[in-house]
């Protein structure tokens, strides 16, 4: 059964955005007296009937509740930088979505090639994500940040940064993160981390890591990092 997101529910009653509505009236042909389930994004997945099927305003009428936890063990924060090329940053966010990430920062660094991001369209295959792979928590989207901002943040749990420098002790993630951690993940752009950057995150408590022998793209280390953490804790 397809899962519809909406912020708006109040009591027994829910009512789409123009977005949701229009996929749910129009796409998915979906009538009066349907039967729906929906997520608040905040752990709780209801079902419900179709009250209006209105292509721009579809009103749910909730009749129960199906899954609840609005409580997590730990989250996955990920702070990559924004790439060149638009679709594999894109890419990036929608699998790590599908595997468990809880949230997701881009991060400004000293050889970033493209500032820019697209945060209505990042937002938008976030939740596109959050109902494919019927989670009940949406990710968070933060503003853009410069790497030195970030790193002097005040973090909960584990903090760590991926990076390629061979000449700088690092461990692999398996042997630092501990199941049930909370745990912030720095992972660089194409041309990675400075080795100032990386000095830097590690006075201000982030500890090295690498994600094998491979030599990963960005997008691929974001994933790699993610996936290694969601294993573990399974």
């Amino acid at each position: 059964m397809n899962i519809f997101y909406s912020s708006a529910i109040t009591g027994d009653t829910c009512v789409l955005d123009e977005s949701e509505s229009r996929h749910c009236i129009r796409v998915l042909r979906m009538r009066e007296g349907s039967v729906v389930r929906i997520t608040d994004g905040n752990g709780n997945i209801y079902e419900g009937v179709v009250s209006s099927a209105d292509a721009k305003r579809c009103r749910i009428r909730i009749t129960g509740i199906i899954y609840s936890d609005t409580t997590k063990d730990y989250t996955v924060h990920i702070a990559i930088s924004p790439l060149k090329n638009h679709e594999r940053l894109e890419w990036f966010t929608e699998k790590c979505v599908e595997i468990g990430l809880d949230e997701l920062t881009p991060v400004i660094c000293h050889n970033t090639e493209k500032e820019i991001i697209k945060p209505d369209r990042l937002n938008g295959i976030i939740v596109a994500a959050m109902k494919q792979s019927l989670k009940a928590f949406r990710p968070v989207l933060n503003n853009t940040v410069t790497f030195v901002d970030f790193v002097r943040k005040d973090f909960t749990g584990k903090k760590l940064i991926a990076h390629c420098k061979n000449d700088i002790e690092r461990n692999s993630i398996g042997s630092l993160y501990l199941k049930g951690e909370t745990v912030t993940i720095l992972i660089g752009p194409e041309g990675d981390f400075t080795e100032a950057e990386i000095n830097l995150a590690m006075v201000n408590g982030f500890q090295p890591v690498h994600l094998g022998k491979s030599r990963l793209r960005t997008e691929t280390a974001g994933i790699a990092a993610c996936h290694s953490v969601y294993f573990i804790n399974q």
